[in-house]
């Protein structure tokens, strides 16, 4: 080995002490603050955020509507005349032929122009525990949301992605949405106009 390679290695042996001593810090000590982020990080694992406390209390049956995955309340527990058949125990022609009289004389529907919509638009007939969709398909009462989706398309595409209706609870997983009916009367969906609430500057005046 020549005279001029051994001061070479000499050199890059001496660069290597100062390297490793100037690296030498305390122990709050860093380089920069991403060195800093990864040791203050290093044992942490994230912390456990749910929403769950805030439905705990309501039964929730978990959907997938799209790329959309959520909980929404389970409805025919809440029903308080189902299961329909109990009392629909043959097809609902059949019934009105016959001349029983009418169980739901307090449902007045207002939702769409009778020439448009009836009962049967969105009852099935021929089995009174499930809806129908306008061509015919059964909807099981717990997603009765796929039966307004026929004509809300708007509305239901804002409601996956959770910009129009109420969500239970927050933001974090996981996520808990009312459905059209725990909102809208299926029946008369439409809300009343109301006056909005008004500040009460009187009352801030007399705390004063």
């Amino acid at each position: 080995m020549n005279k001029s390679n051994r001061i070479i290695q000499v050199l890059g042996v001496l660069f290597l002490i100062i390297l490793v001593s100037s690296c030498k810090h305390k122990e709050d000590e860093y380089h920069s603050i991403t060195d800093k982020i990864r040791a203050k990080s290093k044992n942490y694992h994230g912390v456990t955020i749910s929403s769950e406390k805030y439905f705990d209390d309501i039964k929730m049956m978990e959907i997938t509507e799209g790329e959309h995955t959520f909980l929404i309340p389970e409805r025919k527990s809440q029903i308080k005349s189902f299961k329909c058949t109990e009392c629909h125990t043959k097809p609902l022609h059949k019934l009105q032929t016959e001349g029983v009289q009418k169980a739901h004389w307090d449902i007045a529907l207002k939702h769409a122009d009778l020439n448009t919509m009836n009962c049967i638009t969105c009852h099935n007939g021929e089995n009174m525990d499930e809806l129908k969709s306008l061509t015919g398909n059964q909807i099981d009462f717990n997603k009765s949301y796929k039966l307004c989706s026929q004509c809300h398309t708007k509305q239901f595409d804002d409601w996956k992605g959770g910009a129009h209706g109420k969500n239970i609870g927050g933001w974090a997983p996981p996520r808990a949405a009312m459905t059209c009916v725990n909102c809208h009367n299926p029946h008369k969906p439409h809300f009343e106009t109301r006056w909005p609430a008004r500040f009460n500057t009187q009352k801030i005046i007399d705390r004063k």
